[in-house]
């Protein structure tokens, strides 16, 4: 069982909503999100949302260096 399923909070500060997510805490400070001390980062379902809000150019841009080109 892991720690969301066991009621993790969600770890942006001033937050207090049950988490949905966990992502490594270096990726969603670059995001701008301010979170507390910890290697991974636990998002509730608004925050995930401005999570990947935030980093859209960035995934985007991930899959297009990872496109096959013949």
């Amino acid at each position: 069982m892991g720690k969301i399923a066991r009621g993790q909070k969600c770890s942006v500060i001033g937050c207090d909503k049950p988490a949905v997510r966990s992502l490594p805490a270096s990726k969603v400070i670059d995001a701008g999100l301010r979170v507390g001390e910890g290697r991974r980062a636990y998002l509730c379902k608004e925050h995930y949302k401005e999570f990947k809000r935030r980093t859209k150019k960035e995934r985007k841009i991930e899959r297009w260096r990872h496109m096959a080109y013949f």
